[in-house]
Protein backbone atom coordinates (compact mmCIF):
# COMPACT_ATOMS: atom_id res chain seq x y z
CA UNK A 1 0.00 0.00 0.00
CA UNK A 2 1.28 3.49 -0.93
CA UNK A 3 0.57 5.83 1.71
CA UNK A 4 1.41 8.70 -0.31
CA UNK A 5 -0.87 7.60 -2.98
CA UNK A 6 -3.72 7.00 -0.75
CA UNK A 7 -3.63 10.37 0.33
CA UNK A 8 -3.86 12.09 -2.77
CA UNK A 9 -6.71 14.59 -3.39
CA UNK A 10 -6.30 15.01 0.42
CA UNK A 11 -8.51 17.99 1.03
CA UNK A 12 -11.61 16.64 -0.78
CA UNK A 13 -15.10 16.93 -0.14
CA UNK A 14 -16.31 13.67 -0.36
CA UNK A 15 -19.56 14.70 0.81
CA UNK A 16 -20.24 17.80 -1.90
CA UNK A 17 -21.84 16.92 -4.42
CA UNK A 18 -23.08 21.02 -5.04
CA UNK A 19 -25.54 21.88 -3.92
CA UNK A 20 -28.24 25.22 -4.88
CA UNK A 21 -29.11 27.95 -2.41
CA UNK A 22 -27.78 28.73 1.03
CA UNK A 23 -29.25 27.68 4.70
CA UNK A 24 -29.97 30.40 6.59
CA UNK A 25 -29.35 29.96 10.81
CA UNK A 26 -30.24 31.18 13.79
CA UNK A 27 -27.21 31.42 16.43
CA UNK A 28 -28.64 30.42 19.51
CA UNK A 29 -25.59 31.61 22.26
CA UNK A 30 -23.30 34.37 21.22
CA UNK A 31 -20.52 33.48 23.51
CA UNK A 32 -16.82 33.54 23.01
CA UNK A 33 -16.81 30.27 20.67
CA UNK A 34 -19.78 31.81 18.39
CA UNK A 35 -17.87 35.16 18.52
CA UNK A 36 -14.54 33.87 17.63
CA UNK A 37 -15.08 30.75 15.76
CA UNK A 38 -18.69 30.26 14.39
CA UNK A 39 -19.52 33.47 13.24
CA UNK A 40 -16.66 33.70 11.29
CA UNK A 41 -17.16 30.03 9.72
CA UNK A 42 -20.47 30.54 8.61
CA UNK A 43 -19.25 34.03 6.89
CA UNK A 44 -16.48 32.05 5.21
CA UNK A 45 -19.18 28.92 4.43
CA UNK A 46 -20.65 28.34 0.94
CA UNK A 47 -24.09 27.29 1.39
CA UNK A 48 -24.67 28.39 4.98
CA UNK A 49 -25.11 32.01 6.50
CA UNK A 50 -25.74 33.18 9.85
CA UNK A 51 -29.15 35.48 9.97
CA UNK A 52 -30.43 35.50 13.37
CA UNK A 53 -28.27 35.50 16.63
CA UNK A 54 -30.58 34.81 20.19
CA UNK A 55 -28.68 35.98 23.28
CA UNK A 56 -29.49 36.89 26.79
CA UNK A 57 -28.10 40.14 26.47
CA UNK A 58 -29.23 41.56 23.42
CA UNK A 59 -27.19 45.13 23.85
CA UNK A 60 -24.09 43.17 23.84
CA UNK A 61 -24.44 41.46 20.65
CA UNK A 62 -24.85 44.60 18.45
CA UNK A 63 -20.82 44.58 17.41
CA UNK A 64 -20.96 40.93 16.44
CA UNK A 65 -24.62 41.51 14.37
CA UNK A 66 -22.87 44.60 13.21
CA UNK A 67 -19.71 42.85 11.78
CA UNK A 68 -21.44 40.18 10.24
CA UNK A 69 -24.87 41.99 8.83
CA UNK A 70 -26.95 40.38 11.13
CA UNK A 71 -30.75 42.54 11.43
CA UNK A 72 -32.06 40.11 13.73
CA UNK A 73 -30.97 39.95 17.53
CA UNK A 74 -33.68 38.14 19.61
CA UNK A 75 -33.94 37.89 23.12
CA UNK A 76 -34.07 33.72 24.60
CA UNK A 77 -37.86 34.35 25.55
CA UNK A 78 -38.73 35.82 21.87
CA UNK A 79 -37.05 33.04 20.66
CA UNK A 80 -39.20 30.56 22.27
CA UNK A 81 -42.04 32.35 21.79
CA UNK A 82 -41.31 32.31 18.02
CA UNK A 83 -39.96 35.54 17.15
CA UNK A 84 -38.65 36.24 13.61
CA UNK A 85 -38.85 32.37 12.30
CA UNK A 86 -38.87 33.51 8.46
CA UNK A 87 -35.74 35.20 8.83
CA UNK A 88 -33.95 31.70 9.39
CA UNK A 89 -33.91 27.68 8.00
CA UNK A 90 -31.55 25.88 10.99
CA UNK A 91 -30.72 26.61 14.08
CA UNK A 92 -26.88 26.33 15.68
CA UNK A 93 -27.48 25.82 19.69
CA UNK A 94 -23.88 27.12 20.96
CA UNK A 95 -25.49 27.35 24.61
CA UNK A 96 -24.13 25.74 28.12
CA UNK A 97 -24.98 21.72 27.38
CA UNK A 98 -28.04 21.29 29.75
CA UNK A 99 -29.26 24.31 28.24
CA UNK A 100 -29.29 22.85 24.62
CA UNK A 101 -32.35 20.00 25.09
CA UNK A 102 -34.67 23.46 25.54
CA UNK A 103 -33.05 25.29 22.42
CA UNK A 104 -33.69 21.90 20.59
CA UNK A 105 -36.79 21.62 21.42
CA UNK A 106 -38.21 24.84 20.32
CA UNK A 107 -36.40 24.96 16.98
CA UNK A 108 -38.15 21.64 16.43
CA UNK A 109 -41.52 23.05 17.44
CA UNK A 110 -41.06 25.51 14.72
CA UNK A 111 -39.87 22.86 11.86
CA UNK A 112 -35.88 23.89 11.99
CA UNK A 113 -33.13 22.13 11.08
CA UNK A 114 -31.03 21.79 14.23
CA UNK A 115 -27.08 21.47 14.69
CA UNK A 116 -25.83 21.43 18.20
CA UNK A 117 -22.47 21.97 20.28
CA UNK A 118 -21.38 18.59 21.58
CA UNK A 119 -21.91 17.25 23.81
CA UNK A 120 -25.65 16.96 22.80
CA UNK A 121 -27.14 17.68 26.72
CA UNK A 122 -25.21 17.69 29.90
CA UNK A 123 -27.59 14.36 31.26
CA UNK A 124 -28.66 11.81 29.18
CA UNK A 125 -32.23 12.31 29.84
CA UNK A 126 -31.85 16.00 28.17
CA UNK A 127 -30.03 13.86 25.36
CA UNK A 128 -33.16 12.12 24.85
CA UNK A 129 -35.27 14.53 25.47
CA UNK A 130 -33.84 16.82 22.20
CA UNK A 131 -33.54 13.35 20.11
CA UNK A 132 -36.73 12.40 20.85
CA UNK A 133 -38.03 16.35 19.85
CA UNK A 134 -36.09 16.51 16.63
CA UNK A 135 -37.95 12.82 15.72
CA UNK A 136 -41.16 13.55 16.67
CA UNK A 137 -41.09 17.03 14.32
CA UNK A 138 -39.13 14.73 11.51
CA UNK A 139 -36.34 17.20 11.28
CA UNK A 140 -32.51 16.82 11.16
CA UNK A 141 -30.31 16.80 14.33
CA UNK A 142 -26.55 17.04 13.90
CA UNK A 143 -24.27 17.10 16.52
CA UNK A 144 -20.96 19.25 16.20
CA UNK A 145 -18.24 16.79 16.14
CA UNK A 146 -15.95 19.33 13.94
CA UNK A 147 -13.21 17.07 13.61
CA UNK A 148 -15.21 14.47 11.72
CA UNK A 149 -15.18 16.91 9.08
CA UNK A 150 -11.32 17.50 8.66
CA UNK A 151 -10.22 15.80 5.50
CA UNK A 152 -7.45 14.75 7.60
CA UNK A 153 -9.60 12.79 9.98
CA UNK A 154 -11.67 11.72 7.16
CA UNK A 155 -8.85 9.94 5.30
CA UNK A 156 -7.38 8.64 8.42
CA UNK A 157 -10.79 7.01 8.69
CA UNK A 158 -10.75 5.70 5.35
CA UNK A 159 -6.84 4.47 5.91
CA UNK A 160 -7.95 2.42 9.05
CA UNK A 161 -10.89 1.05 7.71
CA UNK A 162 -9.46 -0.51 4.67
CA UNK A 163 -7.01 -2.36 6.81
CA UNK A 164 -4.45 -0.05 6.29
CA UNK A 165 -3.03 -0.52 10.23
CA UNK A 166 -3.61 -4.24 9.76
CA UNK A 167 -6.92 -4.69 12.41
CA UNK A 168 -7.02 -1.81 15.26
CA UNK A 169 -6.07 -3.09 18.84
CA UNK A 170 -5.44 -0.14 20.70
CA UNK A 171 -6.26 3.76 21.08
CA UNK A 172 -4.48 6.43 22.96
CA UNK A 173 -4.90 10.33 22.92
CA UNK A 174 -5.49 13.19 25.18
CA UNK A 175 -6.94 16.57 25.38
CA UNK A 176 -6.17 19.11 28.11
CA UNK A 177 -6.52 23.37 28.05
CA UNK A 178 -6.13 25.33 31.20
CA UNK A 179 -9.72 26.57 31.59
CA UNK A 180 -8.74 29.27 33.71
CA UNK A 181 -6.17 31.26 31.11
CA UNK A 182 -6.40 33.35 28.81
CA UNK A 183 -8.96 35.94 31.49
CA UNK A 184 -11.04 33.34 32.35
CA UNK A 185 -12.23 32.83 36.01
CA UNK A 186 -14.00 30.43 38.57
CA UNK A 187 -16.96 32.58 37.29
CA UNK A 188 -17.72 30.06 34.30
CA UNK A 189 -20.05 28.37 32.94
CA UNK A 190 -17.81 25.54 32.63
CA UNK A 191 -16.71 25.08 35.97
CA UNK A 192 -21.02 24.76 36.72
CA UNK A 193 -21.83 21.09 37.11
CA UNK A 194 -25.47 21.80 36.51
CA UNK A 195 -24.88 23.38 32.97
CA UNK A 196 -21.93 21.75 32.09
CA UNK A 197 -22.65 18.07 33.35
CA UNK A 198 -19.11 17.75 34.33
CA UNK A 199 -15.98 19.07 34.16
CA UNK A 200 -13.08 18.08 31.70
CA UNK A 201 -14.35 15.22 30.10
CA UNK A 202 -17.28 16.79 29.09
CA UNK A 203 -15.67 19.84 27.39
CA UNK A 204 -12.48 18.49 26.06
CA UNK A 205 -12.61 14.66 26.40
CA UNK A 206 -15.43 14.07 23.82
CA UNK A 207 -13.16 14.63 21.48
CA UNK A 208 -11.23 12.27 21.89
CA UNK A 209 -13.79 9.93 22.82
CA UNK A 210 -15.82 10.57 19.83
CA UNK A 211 -12.90 10.27 17.42
CA UNK A 212 -12.26 6.85 18.94
CA UNK A 213 -15.81 5.54 17.85
CA UNK A 214 -15.64 7.59 14.70
CA UNK A 215 -12.08 6.04 13.59
CA UNK A 216 -13.23 2.25 14.38
CA UNK A 217 -16.49 2.48 13.60
CA UNK A 218 -17.98 1.43 16.74
CA UNK A 219 -18.96 1.88 20.26
CA UNK A 220 -17.47 0.92 23.38
CA UNK A 221 -18.82 -1.45 25.82
CA UNK A 222 -17.61 -1.00 29.12
CA UNK A 223 -15.34 1.49 30.87
CA UNK A 224 -13.39 2.29 33.97
CA UNK A 225 -12.73 6.20 34.86
CA UNK A 226 -10.20 8.08 37.41
CA UNK A 227 -11.25 11.87 38.29
CA UNK A 228 -9.21 14.55 40.70
CA UNK A 229 -10.93 18.10 41.27
CA UNK A 230 -10.08 20.36 43.92
CA UNK A 231 -10.58 24.47 45.03
CA UNK A 232 -12.28 25.75 41.86
CA UNK A 233 -12.49 22.15 40.72
CA UNK A 234 -14.32 21.14 43.67
CA UNK A 235 -17.75 20.48 41.79
CA UNK A 236 -16.41 18.95 38.49
CA UNK A 237 -13.37 17.04 37.42
CA UNK A 238 -10.08 19.26 36.79
CA UNK A 239 -8.62 16.06 35.67
CA UNK A 240 -9.67 12.94 34.22
CA UNK A 241 -8.32 9.39 32.94
CA UNK A 242 -10.80 6.58 31.40
CA UNK A 243 -10.15 3.42 29.58
CA UNK A 244 -12.36 2.09 26.97
CA UNK A 245 -13.09 -1.14 26.05
CA UNK A 246 -14.87 -2.25 22.27
CA UNK A 247 -16.14 -5.31 20.97
CA UNK A 248 -13.19 -7.20 19.02
CA UNK A 249 -10.83 -6.58 22.01
CA UNK A 250 -10.27 -3.02 21.07
CA UNK A 251 -9.17 -0.53 23.80
CA UNK A 252 -8.38 2.80 24.36
CA UNK A 253 -6.87 4.98 26.82
CA UNK A 254 -7.62 9.01 27.10
CA UNK A 255 -7.12 11.97 29.48
CA UNK A 256 -8.53 14.89 29.95
CA UNK A 257 -7.36 17.96 31.46
CA UNK A 258 -8.43 21.58 32.63
CA UNK A 259 -5.22 22.82 33.94
CA UNK A 260 -1.41 22.27 33.08
CA UNK A 261 0.49 22.25 29.92
CA UNK A 262 -2.29 22.52 26.40
CA UNK A 263 -1.93 19.79 24.05
CA UNK A 264 -4.06 17.14 22.05
CA UNK A 265 -2.85 14.05 20.31
CA UNK A 266 -4.32 10.85 19.32
CA UNK A 267 -2.49 7.22 17.76
CA UNK A 268 -4.00 3.97 16.66
CA UNK A 269 -1.83 0.77 16.88
CA UNK A 270 -3.03 -2.46 14.63
CA UNK A 271 -1.71 -5.56 13.94
CA UNK A 272 0.74 -4.42 11.31
CA UNK A 273 0.77 -0.95 11.76
CA UNK A 274 0.78 2.41 13.35
CA UNK A 275 -0.77 5.98 12.79
CA UNK A 276 -0.59 9.10 14.78
CA UNK A 277 -2.75 12.37 14.20
CA UNK A 278 -0.13 15.18 15.64
CA UNK A 279 0.13 18.92 15.65
CA UNK A 280 -2.62 19.72 18.02
CA UNK A 281 -5.13 16.75 17.29
CA UNK A 282 -8.23 17.99 18.68
CA UNK A 283 -7.59 21.71 17.54
CA UNK A 284 -10.23 24.26 15.77
CA UNK A 285 -7.73 25.54 12.92
CA UNK A 286 -4.01 23.83 12.94
CA UNK A 287 -3.40 21.81 10.46
CA UNK A 288 -3.02 17.75 11.63
CA UNK A 289 -0.27 15.64 10.34
CA UNK A 290 -0.63 12.32 9.98
CA UNK A 291 2.02 9.87 10.28
CA UNK A 292 1.97 6.05 9.79
CA UNK A 293 4.10 3.33 10.31
CA UNK A 294 4.09 -0.01 8.43
CA UNK A 295 6.61 -2.61 7.46
CA UNK A 296 9.35 -0.57 9.29
CA UNK A 297 8.81 2.31 7.07
CA UNK A 298 7.52 5.55 8.43
CA UNK A 299 5.65 8.29 6.44
CA UNK A 300 4.03 11.38 7.17
CA UNK A 301 1.48 13.36 4.96
CA UNK A 302 0.67 16.66 6.32
CA UNK A 303 -3.05 17.71 6.08
CA UNK A 304 -3.89 21.31 4.93
CA UNK A 305 -5.20 23.91 6.35
CA UNK A 306 -8.87 23.43 6.78
CA UNK A 307 -11.73 25.31 8.61
CA UNK A 308 -13.31 22.13 9.69
CA UNK A 309 -15.77 24.68 11.43
CA UNK A 310 -16.90 25.72 8.07
CA UNK A 311 -16.77 22.85 6.96
CA UNK A 312 -19.10 21.43 9.52
CA UNK A 313 -21.78 24.27 8.59
CA UNK A 314 -21.15 23.91 4.76
CA UNK A 315 -21.75 19.68 5.40
CA UNK A 316 -24.75 20.65 7.30
CA UNK A 317 -26.25 22.56 4.87
CA UNK A 318 -25.23 20.51 1.76
CA UNK A 319 -27.21 17.92 3.41
CA UNK A 320 -30.07 19.92 4.25
CA UNK A 321 -30.13 21.35 0.61
CA UNK A 322 -29.78 18.19 -1.18
CA UNK A 323 -32.04 15.87 1.56
CA UNK A 324 -28.63 14.09 2.13
CA UNK A 325 -27.66 11.82 5.39
CA UNK A 326 -27.09 13.64 8.75
CA UNK A 327 -24.24 12.58 10.57
CA UNK A 328 -23.25 12.26 13.42
CA UNK A 329 -26.82 12.43 14.07
CA UNK A 330 -28.81 12.87 17.46
CA UNK A 331 -28.76 9.38 17.98
CA UNK A 332 -24.91 9.20 18.05
CA UNK A 333 -24.93 12.33 20.61
CA UNK A 334 -26.61 10.47 23.31
CA UNK A 335 -24.49 7.48 22.92
CA UNK A 336 -21.63 9.64 24.04
CA UNK A 337 -23.56 11.43 26.60
CA UNK A 338 -24.34 7.68 27.57
CA UNK A 339 -20.99 6.88 27.92
CA UNK A 340 -19.90 9.89 29.98
CA UNK A 341 -22.22 9.70 32.33
CA UNK A 342 -20.93 5.61 32.82
CA UNK A 343 -17.42 7.21 32.64
CA UNK A 344 -18.86 9.25 36.10
CA UNK A 345 -20.24 6.20 37.93
CA UNK A 346 -17.02 4.20 37.06
CA UNK A 347 -14.52 6.64 38.68
CA UNK A 348 -16.78 7.39 41.69
CA UNK A 349 -17.80 3.72 42.66
CA UNK A 350 -14.26 2.77 41.28
CA UNK A 351 -15.72 -0.27 39.75
CA UNK A 352 -15.44 -1.13 35.62
CA UNK A 353 -19.43 -0.07 34.12
CA UNK A 354 -20.85 -1.61 31.18
CA UNK A 355 -22.19 1.07 29.51
CA UNK A 356 -26.02 1.36 28.84
CA UNK A 357 -27.34 2.17 25.52
CA UNK A 358 -31.28 2.97 24.98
Amino acid sequence: MQIHEYFDEFARRDWDTGADGTVRFAVVGVGGFARKAALPALADADYAEATVLVTGSPENAEDAASEHGIESVLTYEEYHDGAATDAYDAVYVVTPNALHPEAIETAAENGKAVLSEKPLAATVEGAERAVTACEDADVPLMVAYRMQFDPAVRRLREFVGEGGIGDALQLHGGFAFDVMGGGRGPDQWRLDADLAGGGALMDVGVYPLNAARYLVDADPVAVTATTRGEGVFADVDEQIAFQLEFPDGVTASFTAGFSGYTRSHLSIRGTEGYVELSDSAFGTEDPRRVTVHRNDVRTTVDGPQTGEIREEFDYFAHAILTDGEIGPDGEEGLRDVQVTTAAYEAAETGERVEIRYS
